[in-house]
């Protein structure tokens, strides 16, 4: 029985897989975390204290939290636009349009970052223009901070809503129609309680991965 248990696995060599999995796991997150955690062991409680509480790290914590707050309702607007147009309409390119959606989980943030610092830079076209015609400069600012974390945020929203629109049954829209109520008023009471909860699901996401 033990045999044939081992041959009716769906995934050949699991055990190898899964020691790697592990160890990779282990260098690239447990280690640095114990490496954390013992370099801050040396500290004393009042250096700890000092240390995150200075005005440098400070500004870090408000800098990220307040780019990713900003970015992630920003996302949980677009996210909904986007995903509402790729459901309900039906156009050239949508299916380009679909698949570049998933372009920013394929892409590290850090190389996704670097791609929008140099498209922003003031010796860019899209800096340049910002800079000379309105006198805004994106990189290196919040504003540049915000777009990339807009860029790497949406598909979350996208994702979690888009399937939830498929599903939702056209009758009820129908119904509401018959009754008299408006698009906005339908959209209101009949469709957006629908999509709330996915819509909460993909800004928390979109959130994290933002902070993260």
């Amino acid at each position: 029985m033990k045999q044939r248990r081992k041959k009716l696995r769906v995934i050949p060599g699991f055990g190898l897989s899964l020691g790697i999995t592990v160890a990779i796991l282990s260098f690239i997150v447990i280690i640095p975390l114990c490496s954390l955690v013992v370099f801050s062991a040396h500290l004393s409680p009042t250096e700890f204290i000092q240390t995150v509480t200075s005005p440098r790290v400070l500004a870090s914590y408000k800098v990220s939290f307040l780019t990713a707050l900003t970015a992630s309702l920003i996302n949980a607007v677009m996210g909904l636009i986007v995903a509402w147009v790729l459901v309900r309409y039906e156009f050239p390119g949508k299916r380009i349009l679909d698949g570049m959606i998933e372009v920013p989980f394929a892409l590290p943030t850090a190389v996704a970052g670097i791609a929008l610092t140099h498209m922003t830079v003031d010796t860019s076209v899209i800096g340049g223009f910002f800079h000379h015609t309105f006198g805004i400069d994106i990189a290196y600012t919040r504003t540049g901070i915000t777009l990339a974390l807009v860029f790497i945020g949406i598909p979350f929203v996208v994702r979690s809503v888009q399937p939830v629109l498929e599903k939702l049954d056209g009758q009820f829209e129908e119904a509401a129609s018959i009754l008299g109520a408006t698009r906005g008023y339908t959209f209101r009471h009949v469709i957006f309680p629908e999509i709330l909860p996915a819509l909460i699901a993909g800004f928390t996401m979109a959130f994290a991965r933002s902070l993260g």
